[in-house]
């Protein structure tokens, strides 16, 4: 049965609606971003069979062209709207960690990484740079390692951090293998960093693991 001849109620983009978005199963809201289905399927059916294809919608959202063009009811089209509303996600999240102290909404931070980390296969290293009062100025991805490890040199996280006119960074990297614990060389390199900083003036407030749907930080955990 066609979407079109549901109960009104129960229909994903009616149902969005007079309900709000939160009220619709995932299936339902790869629905309404589909529009429509095929034959035989309805929208949500299709959204069903891309949930299980990618495993989720963190896969479907982080699908890449060839993966995503490749299922059925996407296309290009459908990608292209895809990677503008994450990229849309990711620019709010970022204005919401520049409007004040990452500090004071360490949850935006958190999440902010954990969006741009979550799901990559192999190693990232990032830096969060802020100014005196916690404020971000910037975020750059400053190296890129293999599936289990990446190299990391202190005098280039010193150099961005003084073109910045940074007071304070917020240092990330993901895991992977989906283990948010930090090994005994992420603790070292953290507190090699932390020292190498310090001689130029400039803390390290925390160091954020992302490992799948999990995070660590390195100061809740009392590492930092």
């Amino acid at each position: 049965m066609a979407i079109r001849d549901w109960p009104e109620d129960t229909r994903p983009r009616e149902k969005l609606l007079s309900q709000g978005a939160a009220a619709l199963t995932d299936a339902e809201l790869v629905a309404v971003f589909l529009r429509t289905g095929m034959v035989g399927k309805s929208a949500v059916d299709l959204g069903r069979e891309l949930l299980e294809r990618f495993g989720g919608l963190g896969g479907l959202c982080r699908a890449d062209r060839k993966a995503a063009c490749a299922a059925p009811g996407v296309g290009e089209a459908k990608f292209a709207l895809l990677a503008a509303v994450m990229e849309m996600a990711r620019r709010t999240l970022n204005e919401d960690m520049q409007a004040g102290d990452a500090l004071a909404s360490p949850d935006a931070v958190r999440t902010y990484l954990r969006l741009i980390l979550r799901g990559k296969e192999y190693e990232v290293f990032c830096v969060v740079f802020l100014d005196a009062q916690n404020r971000v100025v910037a975020v750059e991805e400053l190296f890129r390692g293999t599936l289990t490890q990446t190299s990391v040199y202190p005098r280039e996280i010193i150099k961005r951090a003084l073109h910045h006119n940074a007071a304070a960074l917020i240092l990330a990297h993901n895991h992977p293998s989906g283990v948010a614990e930090p090994s005994q060389a992420d603790r070292v390199l953290t507190d090699r960093l932390a020292e190498a900083l310090a001689l130029v003036d400039i803390r390290v407030l925390d160091h954020f693991i992302v490992a799948g749907p999990s995070s660590l930080s390195f100061r809740e955990a009392g590492h930092l």
